[in-house]
């Protein structure tokens, strides 16, 4: 293990710990990669090495699939988890940030193939991101004397929780206490009953956000076509389609991202009107809304994080496929009152066509879609069993999460319509406190 420390402005103690850890945990003398978790301790908690080394661990697993975490500080989410908790490790799990990320042009060499690529990103899902944590804290805290402090508590965040309730499947006994925020993730093989859900919010929101926007309706369709009849391209190569354009709908999921997604809208509608064309500030605006030429893992596994046993097959494009209105070729032809839908968090693709950094990738994202070799990541008779406290808070899909919260036992939740998937970064204090007020179980 190396490490670097150093202090931030906030008084906080930063220790920068890299892993070198087996690829492959089926053959672990083989294949290294490095994985990259941050330490942060206020220094009013411990003053010592010592009292360092004695406060427990509160272990942060992130979004995506394929995101990082940045350095945290004294405010917001790590300020309300500080205070009760004493030391903080955030991870970059495999793939992301400093943990061996993944891009075209940062695979190993020894990869030839489509077939090499997307056997190597195999590895690369919540099972080995899980692995990763145990193996951490078996560095970390595996050597203590008290079985209680060689356990430590974690939290996932969306798809952070989809790895927390691996974790509760196969290594609970490393686990004190589990929080989990808008990722209870559905227990299913494979990933059509998620999207099926998933299609008919996001079709909510579209009819949301047409009724506060109606001027949009015409607006998007001028914007589509344009699209249609000229190649636009991005500041980073990539190509502006009209199906790219629609994949802002993502930000719907989002507080406050229908008004985001009218801005740009109301953007790009002004620039054609002044000057025939998209300005440069819109498209790079555009870019810096979707992230996936950076976070590659986020497209190409999206889908895969769901499977056990089963081939995903483009679940949500062939989801969408059966609502015409996310047609841009079936709503031209229709009344011009007609709105075309945005798209939800979902992966299509043609996306490996349009996204510059996701071109090379297109062959071994085809040959994942198709694989239903994928081993499992859940152990629903172990989940029922479960002894480990688990507090989690709800946003949606509603249904599917009230699936999962029956199968985990000792589940309590904090369950809410008034925030949205990014309930955490809107209102940490309240999340986070709603949390803490679980975890106590005092219910009389």
């Amino acid at each position: 293990m190396d490490l670097e420390t150093y202090h931030n402005k906030d008084q906080i103690k930063v220790v920068e710990r890299f892993f070198d850890l087996p690829l492959d945990y089926n053959t672990p003398n083989g294949e290294k990669i490095r994985v990259f978790a941050r330490n942060l301790i206020p220094k009013n908690k411990a003053k010592t090495e010592k009292e360092e080394k004695d406060l427990p661990y509160f272990y942060h697993i992130p979004g995506g699939p394929g995101f990082e975490v940045g350095l945290m500080g004294s405010s917001g989410f790590a300020s309300e988890v500080f205070e009760d908790f004493l030391q903080t490790l955030w991870l970059d799990p495999r793939g992301t940030g400093l943990s061996t990320p993944i891009s075209a042009d940062t695979l190993p060499a020894y990869l030839k193939s489509d077939q090499d690529i997307a056997d190597y990103l195999k590895h690369f899902r919540a099972d080995s991101i899980v692995k990763d944590c145990e193996s951490i804290r078996e560095i970390l805290i595996g050597n203590k004397p008290e079985e209680e402090d060689r356990k430590w508590t974690i939290m996932g965040q969306s798809f952070g929780g989809f790895c927390a309730i691996t974790y509760l499947s196969f290594y609970s006994k490393g686990l004190k206490e589990v929080f989990i925020t808008g990722g209870l993730a559905p227990l299913i093989d494979h990933p059509d009953p998620n999207y099926e859900w998933t299609v008919r919010k996001v079709i909510s929101r579209n009819k949301i956000y047409y009724e506060k926007y109606p001027q949009d309706i015409s607006r998007v369709r001028d914007i589509a076509n344009h699209l249609e009849e000229n190649k636009v391209v991005l500041p980073s190569s990539g190509n502006l389609t009209v199906r790219r354009f629609q994949q802002l709908g993502i930000d719907f999921g989002m507080s406050g991202g229908i008004d985001r997604v009218h801005q740009t809208v109301f953007r790009a509608a002004n620039d054609l009107e002044l000057f025939g064309k998209f300005s440069s500030k819109t498209l790079q605006n555009i870019e810096h809304n979707q992230s996936f030429d950076g976070n590659p893992i986020y497209a190409i596994l999206h889908e895969p994080i769901y499977c056990q046993g089963k081939a995903s097959r483009w679940s949500a494009d062939r989801i969408v496929q059966k609502n015409p209105q996310f047609s841009w070729a079936h709503v031209k032809k229709l009344s011009a009152n007609e709105p075309i839908y945005f798209t939800g968090e979902m992966i299509f693709p043609q996306m490996f066509d349009d996204y510059a950094n996701l071109r090379p990738l297109k062959g071994a994202a085809e040959l994942l879609a198709q694989d239903a070799s994928w081993g499992p990541l859940y152990d629903l008779q172990q989940l029922a069993m479960n002894e480990v406290k688990v507090s989690a808070a709800t946003y949606v899909p509603f249904e599917l999460s009230q699936e999962t919260a029956g199968k985990i036992h000792n589940t309590e939740q904090y369950i809410t319509n008034q925030l949205f998937h990014s309930g955490i970064r809107e209102d940490p204090k309240d999340v986070i406190k709603r949390l803490f007020q679980l975890s106590r179980r005092e219910f009389a």
